[in-house]
């Protein structure tokens, strides 16, 4: 068939002749025969010219056919991967890291900031020699045997991304050297690194960042990682442009990172620093095993130092255990002993149980209590003691009988309107809230235990928040660190809050007293200073352990502010376990209070209030005349010397507070920023003054309020 289909030879059966045919052929000269069989009839030719333009017009088809299909196939089906992989070999996408935002202190001085470097890395797939690519790298970043071998691992996975070293393990001219090899697949990206310039200053409040395998970089403790989204800002990314030989063309920046927020914190620097230094002489002093400082503003809640030690540096987080990680202040809880005898004292005098002048029968310092396994004690033998020196001496045992005439409802419900067990501390990530009992699991034998300090677990920040709300006339502040976050210029303000009233001016000026004669002639000498009054509390007590109470090992501290009556610092020292002999609060805890407050009060400039010196008093009317402008108002310059309440409208939240609290009387701000209204108004009378409640409003210039 395939014969006679490509060549000129008739089909036998469609060119035989009829019988007619073939007598008048054969009747035909011999020459005219074979012409005619050279030449056969035009129908037979053109059926076999037919059948060849169709086989090749089908082979057309079908290689047409085939060449469409493979054209569909990686024009359409797999365009998407294609385009990918040539992507690949030309542009490199990578992802630039939002600059992080700076943390600084209330004065602006900086406790952590980042700037720009160059971090190395490598694209895997272009990496055609992975073991004299290693050997080259580690030939100028001097790579030990565990990072080469997991670099040799990063680079074995092929995967599109792998980090060499972050900025901050790399200096500019390794970086150089490393580039001018020409590796294939080895390239340097911009990077933000995070500097914390006072190393251990605040490191447990502040925390550091991290950075993971993908160049992600978060915030992995303290406030770093807690305002992790606000700090970070948004990321960008860089493409980078290679030849058919994969060396680099072009770096374009697709788009540009952002900075994040900058955080303002209530922090001084530096009386943290004065706090950290006392601290750190007072744990090692005592041979003790940590301790903890904390100094705020009593009037707003600024926290203005907060110490731990031991410490860390978060330059270089990993070279310490995780446990220095820890902020001690706002995560541990501790037994306070001595020290919750101001929240005993305060729901008596409150609730009218007891009066400073009654008396209580410490019965020579033994107590049985029913149900109690063993006996409350106290270190001294008292007979009868007024319940005011049952607080001055820190009696257990007139305690735990005060706590009993209180009752478990009452004595739960001040405890509770002290802020303990509870989370009082915003801002902060893994605040505790103690351990507190409370409804049926508050018998007399907790109820007693609790009295005197045990049995319940509170934290630091709590216990010193207790204190201040005592120092500033009975109202519970929220403790806070943030000052301020400042967003591409606009700064949003965080403002004091009152979280509710604990006790009555009087009942809070009771304790005061109390509270003051506890420095002077009660446990608390240690704290006392030669040109303040200092209302203090001290606290010892036994360090729980499975099965009840270590015999060696105690927690030693100090609560109390300054200036008493005129408080601009409530202070709290916790030593955790010392072992240089003394044991107590009194004499542990209270010289490292005191030495933390005659730093601050020098730098603050405080006058002294005991022999001080005659203060300089101008009258409603000199104030009325002062310009319009952002307000000052220095300590000495008292608007109080005719006895009425001063006009605080106009002024600032902290400065009007401050004036007030000169004045002796309680305030209860509402809102945040300037004030625009005060009740009483201003004159009234102070002695009939108890409490002002203020009215912030945020973006009122000073001297447009209260209708002046």
């Amino acid at each position: 068939m395939w014969k006679r289909l490509f060549t000129l030879e008739p089909d036998p059966a469609a060119s035989r002749p009829d019988p007619a045919a073939r007598a008048v052929q054969a009747s035909l000269p011999l020459v005219s025969r074979a012409e005619a069989s050279a030449n056969p009839e035009p129908a037979v030719w053109r059926g076999l010219l037919r059948r060849r333009v169709l086989v090749v017009l089908a082979c057309l088809g079908f290689w047409v056919a085939v060449i469409e299909a493979r054209l569909v196939n990686l024009q359409v089906v797999q365009a998407a991967d294609y385009r990918d992989q040539a992507n690949r070999q030309q542009n490199a996408v990578f992802t630039t890291l939002g600059i992080r935002g700076d943390i600084v202190d209330r004065n602006g001085r900086q406790l952590a900031y980042s700037v720009e470097d160059r971090a190395l890395n490598a694209d895997p797939t272009l990496i055609e020699d992975v073991p004299a690519t290693l050997t080259a790298i580690c030939g100028v970043i001097q790579c030990d045997r565990k990072e080469r071998e997991t670099l040799k691992w990063r680079f074995e996975q092929k995967r599109q991304y792998a980090s060499i070293r972050p900025a901050r393990q790399l200096s500019p001219a390794e970086v150089d050297r490393v580039l001018a090899l020409d590796l294939p697949g080895i390239y340097a990206t911009p990077e933000s690194v995070r500097y914390y310039p006072q190393t251990t200053l605040a490191a447990q409040l502040v925390g550091f960042v991290g950075q993971g395998d993908d160049a992600t970089v978060t915030g992995r403790a303290g406030l770093e990682s807690q305002f992790d989204d606000e700090i970070r800002g948004e990321d960008g990314r860089l493409v980078v442009l290679h030849d058919a030989s994969q060396r680099r063309l072009k770096t374009l920046t697709v788009q540009a990172p952002t900075p994040g927020a900058t955080v303002e914190l209530t922090i001084d620097s530096q009386l943290q620093y004065i706090a950290e230094r006392e601290l750190e002489r007072g744990v090692r002093e005592n041979r003790a095993v940590a301790g903890t400082a904390i100094a705020l503003d009593p009037m707003t809640g600024d926290i203005l130092a907060l110490a731990n030690y031991p410490t860390f540096n978060p330059n270089a987080p990993d070279r310490v255990t995780s446990e220095l990680w820890k902020n001690r202040a706002v995560q541990d809880i501790y037994e306070p002993g001595s020290t919750f005898k101001i929240v005993t004292a305060a729901a008596a005098l409150e609730e009218g149980v007891l009066r400073p002048s009654d008396l209580i029968d410490v019965t020579g310092g033994l107590l049985r209590v029913p149900g109690r396994r063993r006996p409350i004690y106290d270190d001294h033998q008292y007979g009868v003691l007024t319940f005011e020196d049952v607080i001055v001496k820190s009696s257990n045992v007139g305690a735990a009988k005060a706590g009993l005439r209180i009752g478990a409802e009452r004595f739960s419900r001040y405890v509770r309107r002290f802020g303990f067990g509870q989370q009082i501390m915003p801002h902060f990530p893994g605040e505790s809230a103690g351990l507190v009992h409370t409804g049926a699991d508050l018998t007399d034998v907790t109820l007693s235990s609790m009295a005197m300090g045990y049995e319940v677990g509170v934290t630091p920040i709590q216990m010193v928040s207790a204190a201040a709300s005592i120092a500033n006339g009975g109202t519970l502040m929220e403790p806070h660190l943030i000052k301020a976050f400042v967003r591409d210029g606009v700064r949003e303000e965080v403002g004091p809050k009152a979280i509710r009233r604990t006790v009555t001016r009087e009942t809070a000026d009771t304790i005061t007293a109390i509270m003051e004669e506890v420095v002077a002639r009660g446990t608390a000498t240690a704290a006392k200073m030669d040109r303040y009054r200092v209302a203090g509390k001290t606290g010892t007590a036994k360090k729980a352990i499975p099965g009840g109470y270590s015999e060696t090992d105690r927690v030693a501290s100090f609560v109390g502010f300054v200036p008493s009556r005129q408080p601009r610092f409530a202070i709290l020292v916790v030593v955790d376990t010392p072992r240089a002999g003394t044991v107590y609060g009194g004499s542990v805890a209270a010289p490292v209070f005191k030495r933390i407050a005659e730093g601050a009060l020098r730098y603050a400039g405080v006058a002294p209030t005991v022999n001080p010196e005659p203060p300089l008093l101008i009258r409603r009317a000199a104030l009325a005349t002062r310009p319009a402008g952002p307000a000052v108002v220095p300590t000495a310059l008292q608007t109080i010397a005719d006895g009425a309440l001063p006009d605080v409208r106009g002024l600032a939240a902290r400065e009007a507070m401050r004036v007030l609290a000169a004045a002796g009387v309680t305030v209860q701000p509402t809102g945040s920023g300037t004030v625009v209204d005060q009740s009483p108004a201003p004159g009234t009378p102070l002695a009939d003054v108890r409490a002002v409640d203020l009215t912030l409003r945020r973006g009122t210039p000073p001297g447009s309020g209260g209708g002046r």
